[in-house]
Formats: structure tokens, C-alpha cells, sequence
């Protein structure tokens, strides 16, 4: 035991380590942290005898990893409750666009804010996630569609996580949308923002590429051009595939090696199969489905039968997710898109972190693994899926320092 900052005991451990036990599950356990990671994970009888310097008892209380949201639009300016309102009196997705709605209307206002504003404006929906054991968290630019305004969205999602207990894995996204200087002129946008890609990743402040391949917004050979580009400068890739049509953006994605390919309520079998090859995550995001009114659901059972590894996320963003609860997500997950408790679960922490790069280090309590740590006052991890509106986080715990408590 010497060495050990931290001894968790009385434990019943979610490990989300796939093969054998539902949810990895091992129960009468303790969980010891060195440095920040998982020294030691044991039956309660067998812990080695000698000191650590704290030792909490959990009295049988739930542990599992912290949670990782792997797709969110965080950092924006401005809302769009109004175009919402508008809606649901019935106006076009044209009407609400001519009165200034859309999404360039938080292009203008994410332009419009300053670099503290959007920082202040961001931070209570990051601390909303942290609050239900969000412990790794990426956040997409996409709402400057020019490059001083992309890089600073890119700095406040860093800012973010300097300042708040949170890892922030930061993507850029500037193949978005068109923005309106360049009206009915997207190959010239596309070609602006392939001029963008070299300075963002000289500028440190992207972990991944991302683009809107969809028949709205970037073509399939347009996306391919763009990734290609980024994979030349050595940044990985993260895809939105397939949410309102069957482009082949999964197969896409899954040829250039993407972390994930997002949304896929299109997705055909070969992209499936080219996403199970590849080893590309399937991000699914019911929040969305859920604003936008969708009826087509992703391909859960061709995923599965494919061995496609599945993660949720929020998608928060202020046009078709303006949600900051990835416990709702869960619910929903399972609700409407039919997966079983585990696989939810399995999608906020193993498969995420997969979706993000970070399998190796997060995802599952495991020796050596970063000691990311939710404290659960739960009966049986089913219940995170199955309660809505509830919080039921106990304890939070990164890299091994408690930073919430309830």
C-alpha cells in the first residue's frame, strides 16, 4: 500500500470491462489511486495491509468511470429559444432562416462575442455536465466558419477545461455550415477552410477534425478532400454521417481510420461493416432525434451484428440538442433507440472514450487507467438509464482528487 493517495472500500465496482460479468460488475471490492490512475483493484478481504493516505468506505455504493460526453457543441453565442417558439406556431425551416434564425444566426452572435463572453457563457453548461460525473468532455468549434473566430471557440473550450476538473478534448470543425459571405458558394468555402487547416493544427489547439458531410452542407468528395487534408497534417478525424440522408459518410469515415462517425440514422450495411473494420465508434445522439422530431432510428441492430462499438452523447449545441444532461441521454438511449442498460452505459464511458481517442487511458477501471471515478446511490447500474430527471451522483472523483460531492 505505500503510495497509494487514496483507498476506496465497501465498493461494488461497474468496471465496464467487456467479457464476463454485466457491466464488468465486481462486488465486495476496493479500488486503490497512485498519481492520479488505478493502482489496485481487489476483493474487499484481500486489500494489502498497510496505510494510504485517505480511505473512504463507500458502504456499497456504485462505482464506475467517470462519464465522457464525445460530442458537443459547447461554445457558442447567443440561443435560439425564440426560432424554437417559432416552430411550434408553425413557421418553415425558410421562414425561420429569412427572419434570421438558423444556424447563422449563431454563427452572428457566436462573431459577435468576445472570447470572455462565450467563456462565461459556456461555463454553466460545463459545470451542468460535471455535476452528473462528466469527467471528459469534447467540444466542437463550427459556429465561426472563419478562421480568427474557429480559434476562438478552440480557446475557450481549452479555457474550459484549464479551469474547471474536467479533460476537454477540442475538435475543429470549421466544414460546418456556409457561412453567408459565401452564399451559394460552398466549394469556395471548402477551399477556405482547407487554407484554415494548417494554422489550426500549427496552433496546438485541435485534438480532431470534423466536417458535416450531409447533402445540406459538405458533399461526400468535398469531405473526402477535407480529410485527406487533415490527415496529411496528422490530426485525427470525427465525422457527421448519415443523420438525414444515406451519403456514405460512415464508409467515409471508416476509410480514413475516423475516431467516430456521428449520428448514422441513415447508415447502410457497408458502412457498418467498413465501421467495424476500421474500428470507427458509432456516437448516437438522442437528444437530437428527440428536438428534431426524427422517426428514422439509427441501425442499432446492424451495428450490433457488426460488432460496431456504440457510444451517446448530448450533442449540446443550441439548434437541434440544448441539452446539458448526458444521464437524460442514457434514458433516451435506451427509450427510443432501444439499447439494453448496459450498452447506455458502456456508451457514456468505454465506448466514448474509444470515440475520443482515450480508450487506453479512460473508459473502464482497470490498473493503470486514469482515475476517473463516479460515485453512484444506486441499487444496480441499470438505474442510470432507467430514472430521468434524477441525479443520483454520490461522489466525483479526476485523476484521484474528489471534486464533487453530494
Amino acid at each position: 500500500m505505500p503510495g497509494w493517495d487514496l483507498l476506496l472500500t465497501n465498493a461494488r465496482l461497474a468496471t465496464m470491462e467487456p467479457g464476463g460479468e454485466a457491466y464488468g460488475a465486481r462486488e465486495g471490492a476496493a479500488l486503490a489511486v497512485a498519481s492520479g490512475r488505478i493502482a489496485w483493484i481487489g476483493p474487499q478481504a484481500e486489500v494489502p495491509q498497510g496505510e494510504a493516505a485517505q480511505i473512504i468506505d463507500l458502504e456499497g455504493r456504485w462505482v464506475t468511470p467517470g462519464l465522457v460526453d464525445c460530442h458537443t457543441h459547447l461554445v457558442y453565442g447567443g440561443d435560439r429559444a425564440a426560432e424554437f417558439e417559432l416552430r411550434l406556431t408553425g413557421a418553415t425551416y425558410e421562414e425561420i432562416a429569412r427572419a434570421g434564425g438558423g444556424i447563422l444566426s449563431t454563427v452572428q452572435a457566436t462573431r459577435a462575442a468576445t472570447e470572455d463572453e462565450l467563456y462565461h457563457s459556456a461555463l454553466p453548461r460545463a459545470r451542468a455536465l460535471l455535476a452528473e460525473g462528466v469527467t471528459t468532455l469534447e467540444i466542437k468549434s463550427g459556429y465561426g466558419l472563419a478562421l480568427d473566430h474557429e480559434l476562438k471557440q478552440l480557446k475557450v473550450a481549452r479555457r474550459i477545461g484549464d479551469s474547471l476538473p474536467l479533460e476537454v478534448r477540442t475538435t475543429f470543425l470549421g466544414a460546418h455550415a456556409v457561412p453567408p459571405e459565401f452564399k451559394d458558394r460552398g466549394e469556395d468555402y471548402l477551399q477556405a477552410v482547407l487554407a484554415m487547416l494548417p494554422e489550426v493544427a500549427a496552433s496546438g489547439l485541435a485534438d480532431a477534425v470534423d466536417a458535416f458531410c450531409e447533402t445540406i452542407a459538405f458533399s461526400l468528395e468535398q469531405t473526402r478532400r477535407l480529410l485527406q487534408a487533415a490527415r496529411d497534417l496528422g490530426l485525427p478525424i470525427k465525422l457527421h454521417a448519415d443523420q438525414l440522408s444515406d451519403s456514405g459518410g460512415a464508409a467515409l469515415a471508416a476509410q480514413f481510420g475516423a475516431l467516430s462517425a456521428d449520428h448514422l440514422e441513415h447508415t447502410n450495411e457497408e458502412g457498418a461493416a467498413a465501421m467495424a473494420k476500421a474500428g470507427t465508434v458509432a456516437v448516437l445522439l438522442p437528444g437530437a432525434f428527440y428536438f428534431l422530431r426524427e422517426s428514422k432510428l439509427p441501425p442499432v441492430d446492424l451495428f450490433r451484428r457488426h460488432g460496431v462499438g456504440m457510444a451517446l452523447s448530448t450533442d449540446s449545441n443550441p439548434g437541434s440538442s440544448p441539452v446539458t444532461s448526458l444521464l437524460l441521454m442514457l434514458s433516451m438511449g435506451c427509450t427510443f433507440f432501444r439499447l439494453t442498460p448496459e450498452e447506455a452505459l458502456a456508451g457514456v464511458t468505454r465506448e466514448a472514450a474509444r470515440a475520443l481517442g482515450l480508450g487506453a487511458s479512460h473508459g473502464t477501471l482497470r490498473e493503470g487507467k486514469v482515475a476517473d471515478l463516479a460515485v453512484w446511490n444506486i441499487e444496480r447500474p441499470a438505474e442510470l438509464s432507467y430514472r430521468f430527471g434524477f441525479n443520483p451522483l454520490h461522489q466525483l472523483f479526476k485523476a484521484g482528487n474528489e471534486v464533487a460531492s453530494q
